[in-house]
């Protein structure tokens, strides 16, 4: 048999020592690993107190969002029910968020097939599309534009959908609106072109009365003279179917000197046709210079339109002014004659004024073409433009004449009209001497070949 051992924590104090220092060891790092998950349990709180603070930060954000933006925004499920809404579209439905929420989001507007079909459309082809629909808002239905998008999870799988819409009816009162103004903006201006008009031709009065008066005397006295004329002749005639003898209607006829007469009556008569015919074209003239002007657009010549409208404006103006036509003969252009007409007013008008009381005074106008453009220059020779007053010759009401001579809205409107008809006016860059304006307008398919 073997002999029984004693224990060993009885039999070697040294073994005794070591057993102390292995349990010494053992608590110290029981202690280290709890002080290190401490750690990591109090780190880990940290970081879930900051997400949770980010969350309801950006929980506030969505929730600001929803409630202040003015359009449609609703966020709907894969299944089409409603999870959030904008606080607009409650108002529009007068129904509160939480009623909303679950609810099929089709059941919102009038014709919820349409809006089905659209959700599957979307869901399909994993892409926003557009549709319009009425939204079943109160008072009444409004149609709304809206552009659904679908909303993909982690996955890239569609988990449901964002549709956000702008209610079409404001905005078409808006374009409405808009259209309205439009048009009161271009009576507005054919008032002011016509109040222009009127202006020039108030101005023209003296010189039409004058140009016509010359014209009608001259046809009144002939008319009188053919009044004499038409007495001689009855008598002479009523002595033949008298029976008048031969000498006697003889002896008549040299005491009324009626072969005298005769070749008289040829010129009183030619005179009255050419004095009835400067009244008919003078008529016709200011006819086409008072029209309208804002009816349908046609073909007019430039050229003519230019001569006729600086030759009614030089009329009633006294002095040695020099008016001068140069370049082409014709130009053909599609736009509003009365318009054009109005604008070479204008400009001859304050060629006109600006060489008032000064001698040698002289207005050229001068057409020609460049390119695709039909040019017109009206150029004086008289002290010309500032240079600081060149960048506000074509504001409104801007004018350099005195008080009463001027409204400052004749090279403004004269400006905007040539911008309708496609072209421009500007001051000539070239201009030397005086002030010369440059109306470029484009030419019609069928004028190239007029020169």
């Amino acid at each position: 048999m073997e002999p029984d051992l004693p224990p060993l924590a009885t039999t070697s104090p040294l073994l005794r020592h070591l057993d102390t220092r292995l349990a010494d060891q053992t608590w110290a790092e029981v202690i280290a690993a709890m002080d290190r998950n401490y750690a990591e349990l109090v780190a880990y709180q940290e970081r879930l107190e900051a997400q949770n603070t980010e969350l309801q930060s950006m929980r506030g954000f969505l929730e600001s969002v929803l409630a202040s933006v003015s359009d449609v925004l609703i966020v709907a499920s894969r299944l089409g029910r409603i999870e959030q809404v904008s606080a607009s579209l409650s108002a529009r439905m007068g129904q509160d968020a939480a009623s909303l929420q679950g609810r099929e989001v089709a059941g919102l507007f009038t014709d919820a097939p349409a809006l089905q079909r659209a959700l599957d459309d979307c869901r399909v082809g994993r892409a926003p599309i557009s549709v319009e629909l009425e939204l079943a808002a109160l008072p009444e239905p409004m149609p709304h534009e809206l552009v659904i998008a679908p909303r993909r999870d982690d996955r890239g799988r569609v988990a449901g959908f964002v549709l956000t819409g702008r209610s079409v009816g404001e905005l078409r009162q808006a374009y409405q609106a808009l259209a309205q103004s439009h048009d009161e903006l271009k009576a507005m201006q054919g008032q002011l072109v016509r109040n222009e008009k009127l202006a020039s031709l108030g101005r023209l009065l003296a010189g039409v009365a004058h140009e016509l008066n010359n014209p009608i005397s001259f046809v009144y006295a002939n008319a009188h003279a053919l009044e004499r004329y038409a007495t001689k002749f009855e008598t002479y005639f009523d002595r033949v179917t008298e029976g008048a003898s031969r000498d006697e209607l003889i002896a008549l006829r040299e005491e009324l000197r009626l072969d005298r007469e005769l070749r008289n009556l040829r010129d009183a008569v030619r005179g009255a046709r050419e004095g009835a015919e400067r009244v008919r074209d003078i008529v016709a003239d200011l006819r086409r210079l008072s029209a309208d002007g804002a009816g349908e657009i046609a073909q007019f010549d430039l050229v003519e339109i230019a001569r006729v409208a600086a030759k009614w404006v030089l009329r009633e103006r006294a002095g040695d002014v020099v008016l001068e036509h140069a370049g082409c003969d014709s130009l053909i252009l599609q736009g509003r004659a009365g318009h054009i007409q109005q604008v070479v007013m204008n400009l001859v008008q304050n060629a006109l004024d600006v060489l008032e009381d000064q001698p040698g005074g002289r207005v050229v106008l001068t057409c020609g073409k460049e390119g695709t453009q039909a040019v017109l220059q009206v150029a004086d020779n008289g002290p010309g433009i500032a240079p600081e007053l060149q960048a506000m010759i074509f504001d409104p009401f801007f004018t350099t004449k005195p008080v009463g001579k001027g409204t400052g809205l004749g090279l403004s409107i004269s400006h905007k009209i040539a911008q309708e008809h496609g072209g421009r006016l500007i001051l000539c860059p070239d201009a030397r001497t005086g002030a010369c304006f440059r109306l470029e307008l484009p030419l019609t398919a069928d004028a190239g070949g007029a020169a």
